[in-house]
């Protein structure tokens, strides 16, 4: 099992991105595909069309969002915590992924760089 954890600095409002992550309808418009998600606690979510699936673990508005993702055959649960920290004229995102099984890593960190929070970046720099 391997840890990620990375800061992303996007030019945005912190509402804005907590918005970008917690509401299914923004996240249907950055991402292009249906999202099922909501801020209750022990709800579930799906990602991608369903390649991202998980549980809702905990939600402080504009802060935190706490998830655990779903991986076949894991025992241990595998963690996501994304933190909000404004600044001045950006928010810088970050990001801690535990417990990701070492052949999905690969997969997992170009997914968080790329295609979650680069395509967030994208989204909110390029209005």
């Amino acid at each position: 099992m391997k840890d990620y954890k990375k800061y992303f600095k996007i030019e945005a409002e912190v509402e804005d991105i907590y918005t970008a992550l917690t509401n299914p309808i923004t996240i249907e418009l950055w991402s292009g595909y249906p999202a099922v998600m909501s801020t209750e606690p022990d709800s579930e979510f799906s990602l991608w069309d369903g390649d991202i699936t998980g549980k809702n673990l905990e939600f402080i508005p504009n802060k935190l969002i706490k998830q655990a993702w779903d991986f076949d055959e894991q025992t241990e649960p595998s963690i996501v915590t994304i933190k909000l920290h404004p600044d001045k004229n950006f928010v810088s995102v970050e990001v801690r992924h535990t417990n990701i099984p070492d052949e999905a890593f690969e997969n997992i960190v170009q997914g968080w760089e790329e295609f979650y929070m680069g395509t967030i970046r994208e989204f909110y720099e390029n209005e």
